[in-house]
């Protein structure tokens, strides 16, 4: 017999720990060369995982587990393979066989019975053994076994397919609200939310951390996209959206204002020629800043793209490690929420981040007149440390002036 230790790979330089977060093979199965059988949980995105070799799987970690590089998480032995087609034909043939012992009322690895994976999606899909083929170890029914049955049935036999009875609803931790409820649930924080959460707390710790705020006039940018959007969505194949162009102001100024783009590394500010500024992504585990590279060098089409690219990976868990790396700026946009007005936090180790907020008809004084405008309050925090009082309003301030005269942004005044 050959076993290979499977181990936590190494995914990048400051990732020291994983959070083994799925397991998608179940103990016990054979798996193939290149086939996922795990997704892992860092600081930054979910991976999956590939078998290393083909073999029968040994699970040696747990769901959940919090995993040190190169710790051993599992065992595959290699001289265990798939039957071939002649010897998996010979198996489904044979009588079936129950061994039982008061110990053991069934023996679980007789020919016909499922693995815990497939015996899962038989129940779910109202399929039984004689439906089957089974080509695992000894007759042994395996999940890509029923894939192929429920197939099967959907394709020869459609008329005939007996609908899944509805799947009963998994108990929940919590009991239901009660009157005077005073019931308490602990739940361990995911890595993310945990990496969030370092994070937020050295920002705050070790920034020197102001914010100044200002107001803009949205009349012209939304003039802008009324006129406009049908042609860009015509002509692009997308549709033109605030924070490409609030990026895009932002990305302007930077490159005219380059202390706000820099940041500190030990004793010296760095300074950046380019501005890739991150865009705060709201997903299910947590909130992601993925740069969008060279923003000052993109059109406003490949920005809305780009947005659209790494926001649909977000939600999805598919941002690779290169796409949440860098970024010297960061937009986050709390008024999809409803957010009124914030103090948005340093996304370490840049020195600002500007908070963009709802959109509000308020009335303002326009040449000594009292009109009603769209408004929007939004946010510059920054650090003291690197940036000046007088350079954050600044800043701010010919952001502001570019969203209310666009034209200018584009025609690049």
């Amino acid at each position: 017999m050959s076993v290979v230790d499977i181990k936590v790979p190494s995914i990048g330089e400051s990732i020291t720990e994983v959070t083994l977060s799925k397991w998608l093979k179940a103990d016990g199965d054979i798996v193939k060369v290149d086939e996922p059988i795990c997704e892992f949980e860092s600081d930054k995105a979910t991976l999956e995982f590939p078998a290393e070799v083909s073999g029968k799987l040994t699970l040696i970690a747990k769901e959940g587990d919090d995993l040190k590089i190169g710790q051993l998480m599992a065992r595959i032995d290699t001289s265990v393979s798939e039957p071939s087609a002649t010897q998996a034909t010979t198996s489904a043939s044979a009588p079936q066989q129950t061994i039982s012992t008061p110990e053991n009322p069934t023996f679980s690895n007789v020919a016909g019975h499922p693995s815990p994976a497939a015996a899962k999606m038989m129940a779910e899909s109202n399929i039984d053994a004689s439906q089957i083929t089974a080509t695992g170890k000894d007759g042994r029914i395996r999940k890509e076994d029923v894939q192929v049955a429920q197939e099967k049935i959907l394709t020869e036999e459609p008329k005939t397919v007996v609908e899944a009875a509805p799947k009963a609803a998994e108990p929940t931790t919590s009991s239901p609200l009660t009157a005077f409820s005073r019931s308490v649930r602990k739940e361990k924080m995911t890595r993310m939310r945990r990496t969030i959460a370092a994070r937020l707390v050295s920002a705050k710790n070790n920034t020197a951390m102001l914010t100044t705020f200002n107001e803009v006039d949205m009349t012209a940018l939304m003039d802008l996209r009324k006129n406009y959007q049908d042609r860009f969505v015509e002509k692009f194949g997308i549709k033109l959206g605030f924070m490409s162009l609030f990026a895009k102001a932002c990305a302007k100024v930077l490159l005219e204002m380059p202390e706000v783009n820099a940041r500190i590394e030990d004793d010296s500010l760095v300074f950046h020629d380019y501005a890739d500024v991150s865009i705060a992504i709201s997903t299910p585990t947590g909130l992601v800043v993925p740069p969008v590279h060279n923003t000052e060098s993109l059109s406003l089409a490949e920005i809305e793209f780009k947005i659209k690219e790494l926001a649909d990976k977000a939600r999805t868990g598919k941002l690779t490690l290169e796409e949440m790396t860098g970024g010297t700026f960061t937009i986050t946009n709390g008024g999809v929420f409803g957010s009124m007005m914030s103090t948005p936090i340093l996304n370490e180790p840049q020195s600002a981040i500007l908070g963009m907020h709802a959109i509000i008809n308020r009335p303002v004084a326009v040449n000594n007149e009292m009109m009603i405008r769209p408004m929007m309050y939004i946010a510059l925090s920054y650090d003291h440390r690197v940036i000046d009082g007088s350079s954050s309003v600044t800043f701010l301030v010919r952001v502001k002036k570019l969203l209310e005269d666009p034209v200018s942004l584009l025609l690049d005044l």
